[in-house]
């Protein structure tokens, strides 16, 4: 049986014996409904891990006694950073969730010409905390004892400006590169156009940045499809999947 893993960012290896955080007792004895005796793992999203035992629970506050630290091997030798268009509701939550379970590092939301978003500051800073709770949740679920780092919203400009991986992919179905003309990096950037996709200016604007266009197959993809393909693409080519 598989055994339940929570984020708990306030994890202390010095103690024995920890209360869970707030959001980590509802879920675990108001949704899973675990009793004294039941095993977890805790994780703090910088690399330590725990298993643990649920010892005591009342109705505000359940209490775990901390046993071995875990040793898990879960981050990809290949650090990615994903530039991602913002997309509409469930296709953004798709897109980050997916890029968790792939391993990637970091998740820059962009603002692009063809987003179908209008974010104001405070409606920008909602979804950051709604995507941090998913990002959260793909990590629980995928195994993964580092929680990669969600930027806050930037222009596609300033996202360019920023990046300083040796390669650096934009996908565009005109290009005539693929994936195998490539040499293998340690790092890479991946630039992902929203629902629209990108502009013709936007891939000349990326390549001016340095990235190379990169053609993927004969098939136009969603842009969730198009992250989670080209990121098991490069773990598959240069990373830690089989």
């Amino acid at each position: 049986m598989r055994v339940p893993r929570f984020y708990c960012p306030q994890l202390d290896p010095d103690k024995t014996q920890f209360d869970l955080p707030d959001t980590v007792h509802r879920h675990a004895i108001q949704v899973l409904r675990m009793k004294p005796g039941a095993m977890l793992r805790l994780f703090d999203g910088a690399g330590l891990e725990f298993e643990a035992t649920l010892t005591a629970v009342e109705k505000r506050r359940s209490q775990v006694s901390l046993g071995e630290p875990l040793n898990q091997i879960s981050e990809s030798p290949l650090q990615i950073t994903l530039l991602q268009g913002i997309s509409r509701g469930e296709r953004m939550d798709f897109a980050i969730q997916k890029a968790v379970e792939l391993g990637v590092r970091t998740i820059v939301p962009v603002v692009t010409e063809h987003c179908n978003v209008q974010l104001s500051r405070e409606r920008a800073r909602k979804r950051i905390a709604h995507w941090q709770g998913v990002l959260v949740s793909a990590c629980e679920q995928s195994g993964r004892s580092y929680l990669p780092e969600l930027a806050e919203v930037t222009s596609l400009e300033q996202a360019l400006g920023s990046v300083t991986d040796e390669l650096r992919l934009v996908l565009d179905p005109e290009a005539t590169t693929g994936f195998h003309d490539l040499s293998k990096p340690s790092a890479l950037t991946l630039l992902i156009g929203p629902e629209g996709g990108l502009s013709d200016a936007e891939i000349q604007q990326a390549q001016t940045h340095g990235f190379t266009a990169l053609q993927f197959g004969p098939r136009i993809l969603r842009t969730e499809t198009a992250a989670t393909a080209a990121l098991a693409v490069v773990q598959t080519l240069w990373g830690d999947l089989a």
